[in-house]
């Protein structure tokens, strides 16, 4: 992640100065158990100072790498689990006036108990919550859950 200052060109040719916090984007999985149970870490965000829920996730950050072998990484990492499909629910940009990260969400199916390989310190500090999708898309609603890729990513994976 870097910082740089820009001179960009409006359509009409005005010119314009912005700080870009270039991003190398991350990917989210909404993990999807056969009887209709999402399984979401409870983490610590220290930017925020709060413990967020959230769908396991992580950075885009090594070369050569898909984003479907990203998704499967951090399922494994976060949550101990492996999946049999990975469906493209969505890609968005989060705040495109001034980063230009990009985060790609799957949809994890016919998901199956493997080690969990935590190799971070965020990782060691999150817990793993198992619950209904009905639960969780109410807590969307009531303003509970309040991180975007989750929220983009749990109402895509209900209305399939």
């Amino acid at each position: 992640v870097s910082v740089a200052t820009g001179r960009f060109a409006a359509p009409d040719g005005t010119t314009f100065q912005r700080d870009v916090v270039h991003h190398p984007g991350a990917v989210g999985v909404v993990p999807l158990t056969d009887d209709g149970d999402v399984v979401l870490v409870r983490q610590y965000r220290a930017v925020l100072d709060t413990w967020l829920l959230e769908i396991p996730a992580g950075l885009r950050d090594v070369d050569g790498v898909s984003t479907e072998q990203t998704a499967a990484r951090e399922l494994g990492e976060e949550v101990g689990l492996r999946a049999d499909t990975y469906a493209l629910l969505c890609r968005f940009h989060n705040s495109p006036g001034c980063t230009d990260e990009e985060v790609v969400v799957y949809l994890a199916t016919g998901l199956e108990v493997t080690a969990s390989d935590a190799q971070g310190v965020e990782e060691e500090h999150l817990d793993v919550i198992r619950l209904p999708l009905a639960d969780a898309l109410a807590q969307v609603h009531e303003g509970a859950i309040t991180d975007a890729k989750t929220v983009i990513g749990l109402l895509l994976a209900a209305a399939r």
